[in-house]
């Protein structure tokens, strides 16, 4: 028996395996240590964005984690990884959180027949994870979390070749050390992170995550009062979910988190929004699962008996018009995009909510919370919300429904470079093998998104499929613009999309600043107005500086709580260009809602010269297709 040295030289006896018990509890100790440092984690999240979430999005993710694996406890190392993974993909969250499901898959795939694992099989098997993570992101970035993971795993594969006999205690030891240099190295690889003088959070969370492993491995224990109690939930059955009628359309569920939450009175009072109830658990933890036309009553009366969390709504109206479905084609998009209610239904396009966080309180945007109501807490809440992209689970249900109606599957998403809803998408389809599901970067702000979706739509009722409606799509991306007038310059300040100094720039010199994406999505500056009065007339004229002569375009107009501003912008776009395809109004979303304040007015232009109808039948040189763009 071999005795090492812990930090605190405490001998302990050398481990040289794992089994699903030991990893289990080494794996919650680790994602406890993890959500025990969510304030500081929140604080120092400067990149991509600055929005200060990643410490809350991974807590969610941890929680989401930790249930599933105090539910399913198995003693087989690869069954109790495959419990990890997927809870991981269902409950990830912001960018980090999507990698780290990637990581984690990664490691179940390469040991998921291992009932135990010694330590060059461990190595192994994060050498596998650390490829899947970096293999989720099209353009990663040094001085990241992936950076960390692939430090990580570069150290552990080069102890385990020089060691004899190799033990777990010291192998854990070592990576750890090798994770905390490359974590203290990022400001150094990343510019922004030097400027702010942090660490990139996500890699910090990685070494929290680590930390937790290393000290239970070490000492054999959970501290006291961390573990979570066992989850007694039930899923409806298959029969659950089939719809008889329409006379509620929205399937709802979520999980309520307490110490003595009274069913029956929970039952009672959610009883009276819908049918189709299935309510189950514990007095700790409840799920709950109704048919109902506002999902926000759901959450609001759940709400007042515990913590809500791993809501959703399904629309069981676009599940319906899907099982009777002609086309081969279904068009879905993240609900950042902007498109008229008519043309949403007309076009069949399906959706999944962007999350909406005003303080502790989570809604489903364009779902569970109106426009209206959207904006009166934007001006009455205390703090400014946050948005963070649907998980991979919410997308991979969705494909998974929409694949068994249709042949293909289209997901358009947000721009890439603003949020991490694409890379969501990505990570859910590949986790759908066998079916054909493209995800396209729009590469657009939420205005032009929705340009970009119905376009891909029109196709796709033209009878179009395959090569030829993927390069159609990517074709139009860059022939379609939004532009948005902010508002409140203040909004997309405390947002963090503008920096404070622009602010005062634009206030003394009083501009207004018009917001819009870069070719390759990045959001930037489009220009300035000048003055603050007259400002449609103004608008309208930079717009059809942006229209080309004998070009024939389609637009999209939206507005932020403004709709007799945004009327006149378009009635005045229709005199000066009477020559346009087709205008179209909408009141805009979160995406832009959130960044510019009451009076903001959006605006989406799209070259429609090549109209669906008129794409030839001919077949484009990439026969079979890409999987991503």
């Amino acid at each position: 028996m071999t005795s090492l040295a812990t930090d605190n030289r405490q001998p302990i006896v050398a481990v040289r395996y794992l089994d699903g018990h030991r990893l289990s509890r080494a794996l919650r100790a680790g994602m406890l240590n993890v959500i025990a440092d969510q304030e500081r984690l929140n604080r120092i999240n400067v990149f991509p964005v600055p929005d200060g979430d990643t410490g809350t999005n991974l807590a969610l993710m941890m929680r989401a984690m930790i249930g599933a694996l105090t539910q399913k406890s198995s003693a087989h190392i690869g069954k109790t990884l495959m419990t990890a993974a997927d809870a991981a993909l269902d409950g990830a969250r912001g960018n980090s959180g999507a990698i780290l499901a990637q990581f984690l898959q990664g490691l179940c795939d390469s040991a998921a027949e291992y009932p135990i694992m010694n330590t060059r099989q461990f190595s192994q098997a994060v050498a596998n994870g650390a490829e899947y993570a970096a293999q989720a992101l099209q353009d990663p970035v040094e001085g990241t979390l992936l950076t960390v993971l692939r430090d990580y795993s570069d150290a552990v594969a080069n102890w385990c070749e020089k060691q004899a006999d190799p033990d777990f205690v010291a192998l854990l030891h070592h990576g750890l050390e090798r994770a905390r240099q490359s974590l203290e190295n990022t400001p150094k690889q990343l510019e922004v992170l030097r400027k702010a003088g942090v660490v990139d959070a996500g890699g910090q969370g990685f070494v929290d995550l680590l930390q937790g492993i290393h000290d239970f491995i070490g000492s054999g224990s959970l501290r006291q009062g961390w573990d979570l109690p066992e989850i007694d939930e039930h899923e409806p059955g298959p029969g659950a979910g089939k719809i008889e009628n329409l006379e509620y359309r929205y399937c709802t569920e979520c999980m309520v988190s307490g110490t003595k939450i009274d069913r029956r009175k929970l039952r009672e009072q959610i009883s009276e929004l819908g049918n189709s109830m299935v309510i189950a658990g514990t007095h700790r933890k409840v799920k709950i699962h109704i048919h109902v036309n506002h999902p926000q009553e759901v959450f609001t009366i759940a709400g007042q008996f515990g913590r809500v969390s791993a809501s959703k709504a399904d629309d069981m109206h676009k599940q319906q018009l899907s099982a009777h479905a002609r086309g081969k084609v279904a068009v879905i998009a993240d609900s950042a995009a902007d498109i008229p209610d008519e043309q949403f239904e007309k076009l069949n396009i399906h959706m999944v909510p962007v999350q909406v966080h005003f303080g502790d309180r989570t809604y489903l945007d364009k779902v569970s919370i109106t426009a209206d109501e959207f904006l009166a807490l934007l001006e009455s809440h205390p703090e400014h919300p946050q948005t963070s992209q649907p998980a991979p689970g919410d997308f991979r249900r969705q494909f998974e429904f929409l694949c068994s109606h249709y042949a293909e599957v289209i997901s358009i998403s947000v721009t890439g470079a603003g949020s991490g809803t694409y890379q969501a998408a990505l990570a859910a389809a590949r986790r759908l093998p066998g079916k054909s599901i493209t995800c396209i970067d729009s590469r657009n702000l939420s205005i032009g998104e929705g340009l970009v979706a119905m376009y891909a739509a029109e196709c796709a009722q033209a009878g179009i499929d395959g090569d030829r409606l993927v390069s159609a799509v990517m074709d139009i991306i860059p022939k379609t613009h939004a532009y948005a007038l902010l508002g409140d310059i203040e909004y997309a300040v405390r947002g963090g999309r503008i920096p404070r100094r622009v602010k005062q720039a634009a206030d003394l010199l009083r501009i207004s600043p018009i917001v819009t994406a870069a070719h390759d999505g990045k959001v930037t500056l489009a220009g300035f107005l000048p003055g603050r009065s007259n400002m449609v007339r103004k608008f309208c004229r930079f717009a059809c500086k942006k229209m080309k002569p004998g070009i024939n375009y389609r637009i999209l107009v939206g507005h932020v709580g403004c709709p007799e501003r945004a009327k006149r912008l378009l009635e005045s776009l229709r005199k000066s260009r009477p020559d346009l395809h087709s205008i179209h109004l909408a009141e805009v979303g979160s995406g832009i809602a959130c960044h510019g304040g009451p009076g903001t007015l959006a605006l989406g232009i799209q070259e429609y010269d090549r109209q669906p109808g008129d794409i030839g039948a001919n077949r484009l040189s990439h026969a079979n297709g890409p999987e991503e763009f």
